[in-house]
């Protein structure tokens, strides 16, 4: 019912009654769910830690022997390092053998995954958060909130590593649970990653909305959420060009380590690049095993030693970055650093084909923000060198956008046409592009004369992520319409029967 308040005070109620009863087991179960609550809810560990100590000297005392895997799984939850909250994922699943509690069984797993996905081992992670999902969404399960559970680290662990596809096939596949019990993204935190998955995929509309929504939940509840939903809001209003209001939201919060990459950001924009090096370095010494965070720091660092003159030790963090990303399996890790690597690579040719990684790698993850970002510092490298390819690499970067909104970045795609001796708006040549083998699925259903909402039924993806990938076909193929890109896929189908 989202009554966070009312959660806590029933449960502390249910408590008091347990253990008036003598009735210790369901004390200590009780005590454990208000360990989890005060923690999921509310961010609060000193609490959480406080009941779950409680909950452990029940357990101990009255030899409650099947809690012990629920008892472990609370502790993996009020953790933070990912080390520790494997092996405590790792003991209530090893419980489990003996207790068969399919709860926290799937649970458990769910914990693995993503304490996986922030070590870096990301297939690992990602393999068991699918494997809990889908046990979850069976109907095997007895407590509702298991759903939940898996509902959120699928979220955390895909928005971390940057598989928004897949959380978007998961989103769509519990769509049933949905309509009959409601969605499962219950906690300020799950809500909070789902508005930064919806950014990432170019949803910003629905993005602010559940930042919003997130917002004045965690003001009400969860104030230790707000760091990172305004940071995630601050993002936004600094890729509209309102970087004065994204300033704004970040007041009073300048100096918290979850804002340090937007801050870096915001001061790399305003061209205060010692102010932004600084944040970004500091951050950087103390951002531990989340390798995304680290990842974006560095590439942060890297453009404000381009803008330094030092674009040789720039280039040198982007091939540590496409390392990292390679050995960790990590798309969107090794996107940042062919990125950072092209844009500090003096050698136009070299450079370009970077970039061009990365753009393969950014369109390939959903990411059209990031890919247009790409499609513009492709645009700068080769101004000098290639003025033709320059103007369609800057085109393709104004139109995705214009289609996001990003007011801010369109006037820099805009201005660099201008310099070009081109007007914004004016249409390119048809380009030959490569199109990705998800991008030619829906070509060919384009030339079936599918809708997008028919397409993401076929397909089971969003629609937002269908309407990304024909933005994409439309800028590939140069073309101007879904009508011109139907036709080219009848030219392509039928050219390929008269191969046969």
């Amino acid at each position: 019912m989202g009554d966070f308040a009312g959660t806590i005070g029933n449960l502390q109620q249910a408590y008091s009654e347990f253990r008036r009863s003598n009735c210790y087991e369901k004390a200590a179960y009780t005590a454990i769910y208000l360990s989890l609550f005060h923690v999921t809810l509310f961010g609060n560990r000193s609490a959480a830690s406080g009941w779950h100590a409680h909950a452990a000297r029940l357990i101990q005392r009255f030899e409650l022997d099947s809690l012990f895997g629920l008892l472990a799984l609370a502790r993996s939850e009020i953790l933070t390092d990912p080390d520790e909250i494997e092996a405590a994922a790792r003991e209530a699943l090893e419980c489990t053998t003996t207790s068969e509690d399919v709860d926290v069984e799937l649970c458990a797993l769910s914990q693995l995954g993503y304490a996986c996905v922030r070590q870096g081992k990301i297939s690992k992670g990602i393999k068991l958060l699918d494997e809990s999902m889908a046990a979850a969404l069976s109907g095997d399960v007895q407590d509702m909130s298991t759903v939940v559970f898996a509902s959120c680290n699928m979220m955390h662990g895909c928005t971390d590593c940057a598989e928004f596809e897949k959380a978007v096939e998961w989103i769509r596949a519990s769509e049933r649970f949905f309509e009959t019990h409601g969605c499962p993204y219950l906690y300020v935190g799950c809500r909070t990653r789902y508005g930064q998955l919806l950014y990432s995929i170019g949803d910003w509309e629905q993005a602010e909305s559940n930042l919003k929504t997130a917002l004045q939940q965690s003001k009400e509840y969860a104030p230790g959420y707000l760091p990172t939903i305004l940071a995630c809001l601050a993002e936004i209003r600094m890729a509209q060009g309102r970087l004065d209001e994204a300033v704004r939201l970040l007041n009073g919060y300048e100096t918290d380590q979850i804002t340090a990459a937007v801050m870096a950001c915001s001061e790399l924009q305003k061209g205060h690049y010692s102010n932004a090096g600084a944040v970004a370095r500091r951050r950087l010494n103390e951002v531990g095993n989340d390798q995304l965070e680290y990842s974006r720091l560095q590439e942060v660092l890297g453009e404000v030693e381009i803008h330094q003159g030092a674009a040789s030790v720039a280039a040198q963090h982007g091939r540590e970055l496409v390392k990292k990303g390679e050995q960790l399996r990590c798309s969107v890790i090794a996107a940042r650093g062919y990125r950072l690597e092209g844009a500090a690579t003096a050698d136009p040719d070299e450079a370009c084909k970077k970039l061009n990684t990365a753009l393969v790698r950014f369109r390939e993850l959903g990411m059209p923000f990031e890919t247009a970002k790409t499609h513009l510092w492709l645009a700068h490298i080769l101004e000098t060198s290639d003025s033709a390819a320059s103007a369609l690499e800057a085109r393709d970067a104004y139109a995705l956008f214009q289609q996001l909104g990003a007011d801010g970045y369109t006037h820099r795609a805009a201005a660099q046409l201008r310099r070009l001796g081109e007007a914004a708006t004016q249409p390119g040549p048809r380009r030959n592009g490569r199109l990705t083998r998800r991008e030619q699925e829906i070509l060919a259903l384009l030339g079936e004369g599918l809708s997008n909402p028919r397409i993401a039924e076929r397909l089971f993806v969003s629609r937002k992520t269908v309407e990304h990938h024909v933005a994409h076909i439309l800028a590939k193929l140069g073309v101007q319409n879904r009508a011109e890109a139907a036709a080219e896929a009848v030219r392509r189908s039928i050219q390929k029967q008269g191969k046969k």
